[in-house]
């Protein structure tokens, strides 16, 4: 039985079995559904006893939900962007936030590699066809994709998700620029990565990967003008957040062969509802928000996550935290 005495914490979502032991013996959970999109009926109504808030970048939490939960002492995403929370609401009331940055850096840089690999040699077309029984003969002529070796890469934004992708890219023989607020000298000196502009990336690449957190500077940063200015025979690769990307102009890119294609693991909405016309488009690959779904990688976000939470009812510094300014409120 849950002992009274420890603080609540609302997990807004129903986790597997083993990824919150950290938290057994230190607070009272309550958990909401698997497939939460928004704080379920149960939670909201626990918001004014709860000490703690461990969530997925689904939900979001809001100036409004924090005036709901005046002893909330902290708030653990259970994801590295956290663009679903309101930091500047949190850091007025002194709550820190934290999140989950280097454990999904792998998993996001394979599945990055995954889906470029995928469009440039027309996988899912390919499949398709041989599955509609299309595959009659081998010709010289079908499913024919882009070489990589000797392609040129540019990476928009050189943290950690990108360097890593930058890692993997020069095992494929890609040319790498990238665009970032700062230069990067371990890339540069150790990969030959050269830094550009936005534009000048986007005018020379043949693969431009996204990986910048979704900012009021970086919202819609791939637009009708930017897309107007690659290659006919570029794709883009989508991995950071689905709002990067204007989703209009993509359509319209796509449609009028301003790029060849594109690959996205992020969305704008997302989901994507299935009537959509980026899922009519045979150029377009679309997965589900999958970047860290591997069973180590998740666990490892889940624990990364508790200890946050933990350091937080403790009233000790978060391990890892998006507002650092909190702690330098008087």
């Amino acid at each position: 039985m849950d002992n009274p005495s420890l603080p609540l914490v609302l997990v807004t979502h129903t986790l597997p079995e083993g990824w919150l032991d950290l938290l057994e013996g230190h607070c009272r959970t309550l958990n909401g559904p698997l497939d939460a999109v928004d704080l379920s009926p149960e939670l909201e109504a626990s918001l004014g006893e709860a000490e703690g808030l461990f969530c997925l970048l689904t939900i979001p939490v809001t100036r409004i939900l924090l005036e709901k939960a005046p002893r909330l002492r902290v708030v653990s995403n259970m994801a590295v962007g956290v663009d679903n929370i309101d930091l500047q609401a949190c850091t007025q009331r002194a709550i820190p936030v934290g999140n989950t940055p280097g454990v999904l850096t792998d998993g996001t840089a394979d599945l990055a590699m995954a889906i470029l690999l995928a469009a440039a040699r027309q996988l899912p077309q390919a499949n398709r066809d041989a599955r509609a029984g299309r595959w009659k003969t081998w010709s010289p002529t079908s499913w024919l994709g882009a070489d990589l070796s000797g392609a040129t890469l540019g990476i928009v934004g050189m943290g950690q998700i990108g360097s890593a992708v930058a890692r993997r890219a020069t095992a494929f023989g890609l040319h790498l620029v990238y665009t970032d607020t700062r230069v990067h000298p371990e890339v540069e000196e150790q990969l030959g990565a050269i830094r550009l502009t936005l534009l000048d990336l986007l005018r020379l690449s043949d693969f431009v990967s996204l990986h910048v957190p979704l900012t009021s500077e970086t919202y819609h940063l791939i637009n009708e003008k930017t897309l107007s200015v690659m290659k006919p025979s570029a794709i883009l690769v989508n991995t950071s957040r689905g709002p990067v990307v204007a989703t209009e102009a993509l359509v319209l890119a796509l449609k009028q062969g301003w790029i060849a294609g594109a690959a996205l693991d992020v969305t704008d909405p997302e989901p994507l509802p299935p009537e959509h016309p980026l899922y009519s488009l045979p150029n377009c690959l679309i997965v589900p928000h999958i970047g860290s779904a591997t069973w180590n990688t998740r666990q490892r976000m889940a624990e990364r996550a508790c200890e946050n939470l933990l350091a937080g009812l403790a009233g000790k510094r978060l391990p890892y935290c998006a507002n650092p300014e909190v702690y330098d409120q008087d």
